[in-house]
């Protein structure tokens, strides 16, 4: 059976290329604490934008939150005279805070993530002993994305494809010639996310990957994160669909799903837990939002022991 929405997201990526104004401009904003890249992705014509994956900083040991990489953000979209229609995350990170909430109340926008935030929301709902006020239904977000799901930037055609493995809820955002990808994928010398979290699963991930790997060669891949893969000495997060066949060191072509398997199950058991994955889940399964004041005025972030 064909795969009707990768057959509509190749035709989105192959008309980029067809007329003028067509073909997405991308800024990417590298935040080195966390290893994650952000990106503002604008239609030429009609300076119509997407922030995709923004950062909040914070500082674990003193329980500080700072704004100074979301405030470069802002600063490149005032001076490029966008407007902001679509805050998009990948999925619920669990190696940064998002900024989105402070984003869209200085820049707008459409707040936007995968349907399946919800499965994140149940199963760290428990982890964290959230209360009846958290709904766990995705209400916090804008809009929850279905796998297909079309939409528009401006003049720029966009889709969502979901992507499941590195978590239940990843997504990938197809907009003209460019995808950006989220944790699933990594540049081909470094390789593939992680899928030991709940509700990954490397089988799935590998299916994820494989489907990615279905558009056309020349498709334009952005990357959630960098660490710099050994005898590489800069940071790069931007590759294309053909050089991830040809040669990315987990999945390249002629990688056969069970060898994937055992390779990322094995890889994945060495692991430690991500640095801010507590605090990051918290915040990021609520569309960014930190938990309300308590009654002396001060916010707080759960630490569940023996857990994970």
């Amino acid at each position: 059976m064909s795969d009707t929405h990768l057959v509509q997201a190749s035709a989105i990526v192959e008309n980029a290329h067809v007329g003028p104004g067509l073909v997405p401009f991308v800024k990417s904003f590298f935040d080195q604490p966390t290893n994650t890249v952000s990106y503002v992705v604008h239609d030429p014509a009609t300076h119509k934008a997407a922030v995709i994956d923004s950062v909040l900083d914070f500082d674990p040991a003193a329980g500080r939150t700072s704004f100074a990489s979301a405030d470069t953000i802002i600063a490149y979209v005032k001076s490029e005279n966008l407007k902001v229609t679509w805050l998009l995350e990948t999925h619920a990170h669990a190696d940064h805070l998002s900024a989105a909430p402070y984003l869209k109340d200085k820049l707008g926008g459409t707040l936007a993530i995968g349907r399946e935030i919800i499965h994140v929301q149940n199963v760290f709902g428990k982890i964290f002993n959230e209360g009846t006020e958290f709904a766990r239904d995705g209400s916090e977000f804008d809009r929850l994305f279905e796998d297909g799901d079309r939409f528009q930037i401006g003049g720029l055609e966009a889709m969502a494809l979901h992507l499941p493995g590195h978590t239940l809820a990843d997504l990938a955002y197809v907009i003209g010639d460019a995808v950006f990808t989220g944790d699933t994928l990594f540049m081909p010398d470094y390789g593939t996310a992680r899928a030991d979290f709940p509700g990954g699963d490397s089988r799935q991930l590998f299916r994820s990957i494989r489907r990615l790997m279905e558009l056309p060669e020349r498709t334009r891949l952005f990357h959630c994160h960098d660490y710099k893969a050994a005898g590489r000495d800069s940071f790069a997060w931007e590759t294309t669909v053909g050089a991830q066949r040809a040669s990315n060191v987990h999945v390249h072509e002629g990688v056969t799903e069970d060898d994937f398997v055992t390779m990322r199950d094995a890889r994945d058991a060495t692991l430690s837990m991500p640095r801010l994955i507590l605090p990051s889940i918290q915040v990021n399964m609520r569309g960014g939002h930190l938990p309300e004041q308590e009654s002396n005025g001060t916010r707080y972030l759960k630490l569940p022991l023996d857990v994970l």
